[in-house]
């Protein structure tokens, strides 16, 4: 089975730092791209970054190109999502996510507040 545990939400003021973690388990995480999506209160969700299988490629939304960092560590099954210089419209449910040609898997997701 699938499982994907987001963990490191946290409640910050504008201009402080968040670092997000997923570990993923029941899959062979090091042979797929890794996603972050977020979703804000009563907006839809919005991609945020991608990571390819060797961490060699990264994407990121324009909203947050030079302020967040995606990283994996495939010996630790782990993606993580290092946020800076965070903003109010930064603040959301941030969900790890990863597809394969038949699903699309999500963690419970892990909540980011900005806030002063």
């Amino acid at each position: 089975e699938v499982q994907l545990v987001e963990s490191g939400g946290d409640m910050v003021q504008p201009g402080g730092s968040v670092r997000l973690s997923c570990v993923g388990s029941g899959f062979t995480l090091s042979t797929y791209d890794m996603n972050w999506v977020r979703q804000a209160p009563g907006k839809g969700p919005e991609w945020v970054s991608a990571i390819a299988p060797g961490g060699g490629s990264t994407n990121y939304a324009d909203s947050v190109k030079g302020r967040f960092t995606i990283s994996r560590d495939n010996a630790k099954n782990t993606v993580d999502l290092q946020m800076n210089s965070l903003k109010p419209e930064d603040a959301a449910v941030y969900y790890c996510n990863v597809r394969n040609v038949l699903n699309s898997y999500w963690g419970q997701g892990t909540q980011v507040t900005v806030s002063s």
